[in-house]
């Protein structure tokens, strides 16, 4: 309950939700009595106003009630810095890499920014987009799970890579933060999501722990329900369902994210994701970037390469919504692989460390309960 006079409304910020007021004045000390739903709509507020002793009382009931406004001009320094630093990081760790930049621009609104590396060490192609786009009418992609918003306006941003090493004990990588605002005359709502995951070809015990307790450490400062959550959330998002196996060892994957109904922790969350990408994946490739290899570890790679596209296209709700928004093809599918290969009806030798990537590593584990072991000397 808050005590206040009618004119505390003038100093609520109530743009993008729709607001029922009810007044009620009654002729003696008693409270009104009064059918209000008990959950309201999605960015619906209803003020019950009452009086008592001369006194003016407010009641809020809000199904989803933020008092801060959305900062996407923050949002979008922030990815950008964010893009910078990881491809100075990339080619910081791979000087041969060829970096070609490219600017562009979507003609229903925005733009953005695309990095691409090629032809390396260590890196054979990896990506680091920038993207900031509007439009008159979200894609389906989008409203799938907000019926509400069918038809909205909408703003979206992000910072998306997918990094392929050409060492076959170096895993593939991907990463995405985003931030989607969308209004109607009646809704205004925006969300974050993102996350990062890993693809080994050879699995490392020690790689997937680290992984996962970097992931961890993006999150336990918002809350320590938050790792588990968007953990399980990866392991079931990436997840080949036609193939009946995951991607990779997984990571976080978080959608449709709000942190307490505020925008500043929410923000917060999405840039403690996006930083702590470079702390959880470049340890991994020192690690393993002098490893030896041959033509048959590259085989395997090449083939294992065939379900990331497989997912890509497929599943991955990234490339759904850019086709679908008209984006730039050449932005959104710079996360294929240049190299891949498909077998039929193969299978690893028993034994062989093939096998050990499926018996291991492909399955879902609490990795980030264990603790790394000493490793040998390379």
């Amino acid at each position: 309950m808050v005590v206040c006079t009618p004119s505390v409304a003038s100093s609520l910020d109530l743009s993008g939700l729709r607001v029922r007021v009810v007044t009620c004045i009654p002729s003696s000390n008693a409270f009104c009595t009064m059918a209000l739903p008990s959950q309201p709509a999605p960015n619906t507020a209803i003020f019950l106003w009452w009086k008592w002793d001369c006194v003016w009382f407010m009641r809020i009931q809000s199904g989803w009630l933020s008092m801060e406004k959305p900062k996407p001009e923050e949002v979008k320094n922030y990815l950008l810095d964010l893009q910078q630093n990881i491809v100075n990081a990339l080619l910081n760790i791979d000087p041969f890499a060829t970096l070609k930049s490219d600017s562009w621009e979507r003609e229903e609104g925005g733009g953005g920014l695309s990095c691409v590396l090629n032809g390396g060490e260590i890196w054979e192609k990896g990506g680091v987009n920038f993207s900031h786009v509007f439009g008159e009418k979200l894609p389906p992609s989008a409203t799938a799970a907000r019926p509400e918003l069918e038809g909205a306006k909408y703003e979206a941003m992000g910072v998306s890579l997918v990094i392929h090493p050409k060492n076959p004990f170096v895993p593939t990588t991907h990463m995405n933060v985003r931030f989607f605002h969308a209004s109607t005359e009646e809704v205004d709502s925006w969300w974050f999501g993102g996350g990062f995951d890993l693809t080994p070809y050879y699995g490392f015990r020690n790689d997937a722990i680290h992984w996962h307790k970097t992931a961890q450490a993006a999150c336990d400062p918002f809350g320590e329900e938050l790792y588990p959550k968007f953990k399980k959330w990866c392991d079931e998002y990436f997840y080949l369902k036609h193939r009946d196996e995951p991607r990779g060892v997984g990571g976080l994957f978080f959608d449709d994210f709000q942190l307490e109904d505020s925008f500043d922790r929410s923000f917060e969350f999405m840039q403690s994701v996006g930083d702590h990408f470079l702390k959880a994946y470049m340890p991994i490739v020192e690690k393993r970037k002098h490893l030896l290899w041959n033509d048959e570890h590259r085989n395997f790679q090449e083939y294992r390469r065939g379900r990331y596209v497989e997912f890509n296209l497929v599943y991955d709700r990234g490339t759904v919504f850019g086709l679908q928004s008209g984006g730039r093809t050449e932005s959104i599918l710079m996360s294929l692989p240049p190299k891949v290969q498909w077998h039929y009806n193969w299978s690893p030798d028993p034994g062989s460390l093939e096998a050990v990537l499926y018996e291991d590593f492909l399955k879902a584990k609490d990795w980030a309960d264990m603790e790394e072991i000493p490793e040998p000397a390379v």
